[in-house]
């Protein structure tokens, strides 16, 4: 099934044993969506930003990271010191950015890959 987002579109598989598909820490989802990418690129001749969620992982995962997200702010906000989080990847510091900016707070991403990570700050 496909469904439209703001920025690219969203292919979700729900049916039958899932968990070889998404495999451990999502590997496995995250090496489809590469493949399923990479070809609609080719296709298209243009950069994808397809999104594939095999059993609700990643909606679990940003569910997750959001709530993670809340709880540095309210750090941040209590201590009016940075709050820096675990390394993250592209869509994880994309999702924490977006619940900071909600909060009215400052975040940007520090470091390189893969220890790339999201600082918080107040102002």
């Amino acid at each position: 099934m496909e469904g439209e987002r703001t920025r690219g579109s969203v292919i979700e598989v729900n049916e039958g044993d899932l968990a070889p598909l998404v495999g451990p820490d999502g590997e496995v989802l995250a090496a489809l969506q590469d493949l399923t990418r990479l070809a609609a690129s080719q296709e298209t001749g243009e950069r994808s930003r397809l999104m594939v969620d095999i059993a609700g992982h990643r909606a679990k995962q940003k569910e997750a990271l959001q709530k993670a997200a809340e709880a540095a702010v309210a750090e941040a906000q209590r201590t009016a010191a940075p709050v820096s989080m675990a390394p993250m990847n592209a869509f994880e510091r994309k999702v924490v950015h977006d619940v900071v900016a909600e909060a009215g707070l400052v975040s940007e991403s520090e470091g390189e890959d893969p220890d790339r990570r999201v600082v918080i700050r107040t102002s």
